[in-house]
């Protein structure tokens, strides 16, 4: 238990889509770039992919699924997520208001009426959008939400009925601030904005992410969870670094963060389908399948809210930058423009996603480690695939 709620304190295919296609030359393997970093930076496994104009134009995946073994990682291989997840859930928020079924400045009390006279009158008129952007005034996570988190474990009922008690235990609570005056990054916010989804649709997020998301989109290896199957070494396992040494941690009770989180940070898939999630995005409606409308889109990528800067901030979490509706921006100084940016751990396991939409340009990466090393890497093979990516013109 302890290890999995470090998440809330650490913060946060092959060519199987319609719309993209790898290519297949043996020029476009990542491998050799990405070897290096394996020593360097002491992981276990890493992978990456580039997009450019709707197709992943290389790609590579290399190290092992479980610390001191010799079972290569695939480009099929299931990585996990983490807080990449946010994207997806601000996605179906958005596909709910393109419905009618809820309006961005939809309050907290108005979603759900039957206890509004019982919130904390501040909680009460926080709005989804400020959810979204971390600005609701709900406190980033602290030993609260563990106590919260294991009262959950003894309640019954499906998942929904669950995020419903999780939503009822922080109605009451006072704000850290007045709604939309400040940025907090909390999972508790992205975790009642799936409460929120759950009661306007009448379906589950998970039914929700899968039906409107992973199946159009047609990412055939994601799934919600842990990304290894119970008992088996079929996926890379996350691992931790404990005094030096790196432990492996098979998929199960302490594989991952409490399901209960799932609209913060769940979801897995392989680098290749995380690829193709990246450039549907860098293209903001350029292709289908059209989930949303381009002005939507572009609404989700737009900054709201300048985050604080913090200087070595956990994997995962926000470095500073501004931010937008379940994605970052930041300002690289190898990159020409600001980029729409998110990173997101489970303390097990580290991925980063990079869009530029102007140019409709899109990177990811992901390691199944997760720890200041792990982060420096995947910061550092960014400007490398960037660079490699956008070559200066010859003089």
């Amino acid at each position: 238990m302890t290890r999995i709620l470090q998440f809330l304190f650490a913060g946060w295919f092959a060519c199987s889509t319609l719309f993209f296609c790898v290519t297949a030359r043996a020029d476009s393997s990542l491998n050799s770039i990405l070897t290096p970093y394996l020593t360097k930076y002491e992981l276990p496994a890493l992978a990456a992919a580039v997009v450019k104009d709707g197709k992943i134009v290389s790609a590579g995946a290399v190290g092992t699924r479980r610390h001191g073994t010799d079972v290569p990682v695939t480009l099929s291989d299931r990585f996990h997520l983490g807080s990449d997840t946010k994207a997806m859930t601000s996605l179906l928020a958005a596909m709910l208001v393109e419905d009618g079924r809820l309006r961005w400045d939809a309050t907290v009390g108005g979603v759900f009426p039957e206890v509004a006279d019982s919130m904390d009158p501040d909680f009460r008129r926080v709005t989804l959008q400020q959810l979204l952007t971390h600005t609701s005034g709900i406190p980033s996570d602290d030993q609260n939400l563990f106590e919260v988190l294991k009262g959950s474990m003894e309640q019954d009922g499906n998942l929904d009925e669950l995020r419903y008690w999780f939503f009822l235990q922080w109605s009451k609570r006072p704000l850290q601030m007045k709604p939309g005056v400040g940025f907090a990054y909390s999972n508790v916010g992205y975790t009642i904005v799936g409460a929120m989804i759950e009661r306007v649709s009448g379906k589950s997020w998970e039914e929700l992410v899968v039906e409107r998301i992973f199946t159009p989109l047609n990412l055939r290896s994601a799934g919600l969870g842990p990304q290894a199957t119970v008992g088996r070494i079929d996926a890379p396992l996350g691992h931790v670094r404990i005094n030096g040494k790196v432990k492996a941690f098979l998929s199960g009770a302490n594989g991952d963060v409490p399901p209960i989180l799932g609209p913060a940070g769940i979801a897995h898939m392989s680098i290749l389908d995380f690829a193709a999630w990246a450039g549907w995005n860098a293209g903001e409606g350029r292709r289908g399948p059209f989930l949303v409308k381009p002005e939507t889109m572009r609404k989700l990528h737009t900054p709201v809210v300048t985050m604080p800067e913090r200087k070595d901030p956990p994997p995962g979490t926000p470095p500073g930058g501004k931010y937008a509706l379940g994605w970052g921006e930041l300002t690289m100084e190898w990159a020409k423009r600001p980029l729409i940016y998110h990173g997101g751990s489970n303390s097990m396991n580290l991925a980063h996603i990079w869009l530029d939409p102007e140019t409709d340009f899109a990177m990811v990466t992901s390691t199944n480690i997760s720890d200041r090393k792990a982060n420096e890497a995947l910061y550092g093979l960014a400007r490398e695939l960037y660079r490699v990516s956008h070559p200066a013109p010859a003089k």
